[in-house]
């Protein structure tokens, strides 16, 4: 019995052995991993990126050459430390920073040492290359940009984070990658594919030539060509009109969804952000936290719509049937409601029906349609889900799920909303306690984009395609499912006459009368919205800030655009002359209007003044629970 558990040991012992030495050799590849990494070296040969054009063909970016010196740590012989720091331009101290950081990513893999030499640091280095063993040079390609514009749109390529690396088994140490506008949201098609070489070392870690005749070897694919719908001559004048000013501009084409012009202010040159001088003059622009230049406020800054909201309220009135387009509602300066409360007006005639009422903007004609919206229905509650709803419909108060690289959703309010804020049921609330969502203030915020969008739906009388930025990859026209297909409202087409024409009329005989450009029909809408800050717990009100949406030509609309203009005054003082400029640039090529470009451009109306006040940027608002309105 002894003898066979003796046997049954001996045997037991033997298979376990084999069973490792199988799984070593056959099964688990790390040793020859280890390996190949004393035997071989890997080099990446790096495609070039994808070239971007705008919606005409214009070439807005391509590339250059740029040589970054690379580091395989474990390789690494003593060399001439200052003789290296002064071909390059680097401090001692941040070679060995830098040194040190690669032997943490890896002892056998690449990193970036120095990158984006200039060709003059390369030339020279190049001669002394065998003087430092383990260091060689990379070549890879940079930006090149053909427009001083559009850096907002474009975004900026950047070296690739650990998190990235760590997710991502494409990238590696010192690998660029898109970052911000069409570069991060396009970098799987602009970016190409990496071809991959692997060297054969002998023994004293020379190179011998490409290991196993070089069948691993692959080559780089070129990365694909983008469009982008942007028309860049209108996007370069939008900036030049926002020059000193702080706020966006919106352009859509209603009839395809496809955005014209993306401005947001102020900006920078995209050149700004190539090559070496990357890094300190990001950290520049990161820093100024009252410009803030990196801030695109044309998806992210939520502001009050002010007027142009109106618009909004006229068609839900007209869907749910509480007014026609004759019923007329006075004005006397304003409207006045509850406990000696009133909602201030500007001079006009009156009563006015819903065509003037648009065109005059008049306060008082839409509390009253927004307080018959809500009253409308048994509890105040009831009528503002309604009324959410209708909203909610032309994509506001959510992200539109564009192809742009970031945003905000902005802010519909709910009864859900207003009941906490008013402590329901202990406190009720009423039409009256939310009344300023009427003339677009109160609770209501938008992005310039969602109230461009809600413009090009009015134009489009119902109905929307998601706004995006793709036109065509590789030449062939995009098909995807997102930007091809009909979003329709909650309101009927028939609703929508009544109020474009109200919308015309602001440009015919209302608050944009000074702004008609000869020859196209426009319809638009001033906007005015209160700029209310609290600052250390004191409120505060700053100027205004001037709002404008409009559309063009009325009966075949080509463009829809809406202009946000920071402490701007009144919507027809910057937004609404900014508006008409760039449609008549964008339907005539030409400026008629030199009237309205000289006063935009004139220094001595230059809003910088304004943005020295203790405070100046997107709107904080808080609603203390109890006062109507925004504090």
């Amino acid at each position: 019995m002894r003898r066979i558990l003796l046997y049954i040991i001996i045997l037991t012992t033997g298979f376990i052995f084999l069973g490792r030495l199988f799984y070593l050799q056959v099964v688990d590849d790390s040793f020859a991993v280890r390996s190949n990494d004393n035997a071989v070296k890997v080099v990446y040969d790096y495609p070039q990126r994808g070239y971007i054009y705008d919606r005409d063909g214009e070439l807005m970016v391509s590339n250059q050459p740029s040589y970054d010196v690379m580091v395989i740590p474990r390789n690494l012989k003593p060399f001439d430390t200052t003789e290296l720091c002064e071909i390059v331009s680097l401090e001692r101290k941040e070679l060995e920073r830098r040194l040190d950081k690669a032997k943490i990513y890896s002892p056998f893999l690449p990193s970036v040492i120095v990158p984006q030499l200039t060709k003059s640091e390369y030339a020279f280095l190049q001669e002394k290359m065998r003087n430092y063993e383990g260091f060689y040079i990379q070549k890879r390609s940079l930006r090149d940009y053909h427009v001083d514009h559009s850096a907002n749109v474009l975004g900026f390529i950047a070296e690739v984070s650990p998190a990235t690396i760590k997710n991502n088994p494409y990238y590696t140490s010192g690998d660029l990658i898109g970052r911000k506008g069409v570069e991060s949201v396009y970098e799987d098609t602009l970016r190409g594919i990496k071809g991959v070489k692997y060297i054969q070392k002998d023994k004293l870690n020379r190179d011998i030539g490409p290991y196993k005749d070089g069948i691993y070897d692959t080559l780089p694919e070129r990365g694909k060509d983008i469009t982008i719908s942007v028309d860049s001559d209108l996007q370069a004048y939008g900036e030049y009109l926002m020059t000193n000013k702080r706020g966006g501009i919106i352009a859509i084409e209603p009839s395809s969804g496809e955005i014209l012009s993306m401005v947001t202010a102020p900006t920078y040159d995209p050149a700004d952000l190539v090559g070496r001088k990357r890094s300190p003059n990001f950290s520049k622009m990161w820093l100024d936290s009252t410009a803030r230049p990196l801030y695109d406020r044309s998806i992210l800054a939520q502001y009050p719509p002010g007027s142009p909201f109106k618009t909004m309220n006229a068609l839900i009135a007209l869907q749910e049937g509480v007014v026609d387009t004759d019923d007329t509602f006075s004005c006397h300066h304003g409207y006045s409601y509850g406990r000696g409360r009133k909602m201030g007006c500007h001079a006009h005639a009156s009563p006015l029906a819903m065509t003037q009422g648009i065109a005059q903007s008049c306060n008082s004609y839409f509390a009253q349609v927004y307080r018959k919206i809500i009253e409308k229905y048994p509890t105040p509650q009831e009528g503002m889900d309604v009324w959410n709803k209708h909203v909610r419909s032309f994509g506001l108060g959510d992200y539109l799920g564009n192809d742009l690289s970031t945003g905000r959703p902005g802010k519909i309010p709910t009864s859900e909303y207003y009941n906490k804020i008013y402590d329901y049921p202990t406190y009720r609330w009423y039409a009256t306690a939310t009344l300023s969502n009427a003339i677009g203030q109160g609770e209501v915020l938008l992005t310039p984009i969602q109230l461009a969008n809600m413009t090009a739906t009015i134009a489009n009388r119902g109905w929307y395609y998601t706004p995006h930025m793709i036109k065509k990859i590789d030449g062939k026209p995009i098909k995807d499912e997102r930007f091809i297909k009909k979003h329709h409202t909650t309101i009927d087409p028939e609703n929508f006459d009544p109020v474009i024409e109200g919308m015309h009329q602001v440009y015919k005989n209302g608050t944009a009368s000074s702004l008609q450009v000869e020859g196209i029909e426009i319809a638009g809408k001033t906007g005015t919205a209160e700029n209310f800050v609290r600052v250390n717990g004191k409120r505060m009100q700053l100027t205004d800030h001037s709002i404008f949406v409009a559309f063009a030509p009325v009966d075949d609309p080509k463009i829809a655009i809406a202009v946000f203009v920071e402490n701007g005054y009144w919507g027809g003082r910057y937004g609404g002359k900014i508006a008409s400029l760039m449609i008549e640039k964008y339907l005539k090529g030409k400026i008629t209007r030199t009237d309205l470009e000289d006063f935009i451009m004139d220094p001595k109306n230059s809003l910088e003044d304004e943005y020295e006040k203790p405070y100046s940027g997107e709107p904080f608002l808080i609603n203390d629970g109890k006062k109507n309105g925004w504090l």
